[in-house]
């Protein structure tokens, strides 16, 4: 049975796709055009009404990355240089700016939780290898980003 935080991820990657497909962004500038994501992601935790009675954290989830989209961006692109953002498929995109989101700014959310779940809507939602190519980039942002987080804990530790 999926749990409310993975169908919540689910909601969130429909609509960052549904998003990108209404408003044709331009990943380059940013620039964007009418839709509302707000209530793009209400419909789809509608969808999921049945299985999904509360939507608090996918609108955190939403929020956060659209706050944090450009940042988000250039951390994928650091992260698969050979891929640029904009010939990156959309859905794989949708479930690499979710993940990148939980490993570098979500604060409550394990890096290998964000890694996992990425990896299983990957498995339903994208192609065939896309699971893979999603393992490698947020594997490298983990290590990236994380490990600097320890080295300023223990060297905020040992200030002490």
């Amino acid at each position: 049975m999926a749990s409310h935080r993975h169908l919540s991820r689910i909601a969130v990657m429909q609509t960052i796709f549904e998003y990108e497909f209404l408003s044709g962004i331009d990943l380059k500038s940013l620039k964007i055009k009418k839709p509302d994501p707000k209530k793009i992601l209400k419909y789809n935790v509608h969808q999921l009404a049945e299985k999904l009675s509360e939507s608090d954290f996918a609108d955190i989830t939403l929020a956060g990355i659209l706050k944090k989209r450009k940042e988000i961006l250039k951390i994928m692109q650091e992260n698969a240089p050979e891929w640029p953002v904009e010939k990156i498929a959309p859905v794989d995109r949708a479930i690499l700016e979710i993940g990148i989101y939980e490993i570098v700014f979500a604060k409550d959310i394990p890096p290998i939780v964000a890694i996992n779940e990425a990896i299983e809507i990957a498995k339903s939602y994208a192609d065939t290898n896309a699971s893979k190519f999603i393992n490698g980039v947020l594997s490298s942002v983990m290590t990236k980003y994380k490990v600097n987080l320890k080295d300023e804990k223990t060297k905020q530790i040992r200030k002490s």
